[in-house]
């Protein structure tokens, strides 16, 4: 297991997902799924918490389903875990949209987090509950 190992993506990297209302994933990219270490079949149906770092406090994901279930775009840092118990930051902006069939979705768009904003929501994140 690689604990503790930080990914650090590419300045141009791209991650992309796709959830339903509850949280489960209907698409993921594969660079999201080469980042997280998980094939898309281990992703799809699955709940997007299952990349969720043990340091992400609960309050980062309440404000973020709170605000896109309001129809309104979410922007946050968030520090998921890998597979093998590694870690990468991202910064996500989240979109909410209804699909073909009236049901709302959410996209999740994420790029490289700098250094800095690294540091200060790791900061930040260790306040919250």
């Amino acid at each position: 297991m690689a604990h503790n190992k930080e990914t650090i993506l590419k300045d141009n990297a791209f991650l992309v997902s796709e959830t339903d209302v509850k949280g489960r994933i209907l698409f993921a990219n594969d660079e999201f799924c080469k980042v997280a270490e998980y094939s898309l079949d281990e992703l799809i149906n699955k709940p997007h918490n299952l990349v969720r770092h043990k340091d992400m406090p609960k309050a980062a994901f309440k404000d973020l389903w709170e605000t896109v279930k309001s129809k309104k775009v979410w922007q946050g840092f968030v520090k998921n875990e890998t597979k093998s118990g590694g870690y990468y930051w991202v910064k996500a902006t989240v979109y909410p949209y209804n699909n073909e069939n009236g049901e709302q979705c959410f996209i999740s768009c994420r790029r490289k987090a700098s250094t800095s904003d690294i540091e200060k929501h790791s900061k930040l994140y260790k306040t919250m509950n």
